[in-house]
């Protein structure tokens, strides 16, 4: 590029500027697909937070945690895209110089991981405690219906979207759907936060599994996800209600 010929960012106002800051926030949540996930898991974070009655210094703890891991995958994008402007080959600074950043989004990942336990742990064993004791009472049959259930309304998706086939691809992801709704089901008939939680994270490893093997997108196995939960809490508070 001509010497005379290149931007001036000296005297760019404060406007332009701030737009250029929300333009680069918008491209890491449109084309980071890790952007995506860490959204989504801190808009469930900051949800279920508000039942939970977090005191200001707590939140605070929260807030700063969520905003490590967003700022750390920021970080990462802009290093990788530095790196890719000056070399496209493969060269082992350049590798290095990806791998520590992803490193940083890895080590802020785990700090918000520990932070959410040492916070949220109490809390939500408390608050959880009279739901999951009546919940647990129900029949174990019931675990099974809801699974039916799932199993047939991805098929049945699948077929008004007509897209993939029964078992595999398409709206939505059957896998992330039947595993999701049995971490629900293990989260509402045990009384341990712990089960709860490694049943989850199995179940999100699971639709990982189906992103990485590209055989459905981050919105499909999404879909799934969120189909496999509702119809699991519906079905058991439909036996509840029934008494079954």
């Amino acid at each position: 590029m001509i010497p005379g010929n290149k931007p001036d960012r000296r005297h760019k106002g404060i406007l332009p500027a701030f737009n250029d800051a929300i333009n680069g926030i918008l491209y890491t949540f449109k084309f980071e697909r890790n952007m995506k996930i860490h959204y989504l898991g801190s808009a469930l974070v900051l949800i279920v937070s508000l039942f939970l009655n977090l005191s200001k210094i707590e939140m605070i703890i929260l807030f700063g945690s969520i905003s490590l891991v967003v700022v750390a995958e920021m970080f990462n994008t802009a290093m990788e895209k530095a790196v890719d402007l000056v070399t496209e080959e493969y060269h082992p600074l350049a590798k290095i110089a990806k791998d520590v950043a992803a490193g940083a989004v890895l080590v802020s990942a785990l700090n918000s991981v520990v932070v959410g336990y040492i916070l949220f742990y109490d809390k939500l064993t408390d608050l959880s405690g009279a739901l999951i004791n009546k919940l647990r009472e129900s029949e174990l049959h019931i675990t099974l219906i809801c699974i039916i259930l799932v199993l047939i309304m991805v098929v049945v998706v699948k077929a008004l979207t007509s897209t993939g086939t029964p078992l595999q691809g398409g709206m939505p992801s059957g896998h992330a759907a039947l595993a999701f709704s049995i971490a629900t089901a293990i989260t509402l008939m045990t009384e341990r936060v712990v089960a709860s939680t490694l049943a989850y994270i199995m179940a999100v490893l699971v639709a990982q599994s189906r992103i990485e093997g590209k055989i459905h997108s981050f919105w499909e196995t999404f879909a799934g996800a969120l189909l496999g939960v509702l119809i699991a809490i519906l079905v058991f508070q439909f036996g509840i209600f029934y008494g079954m």
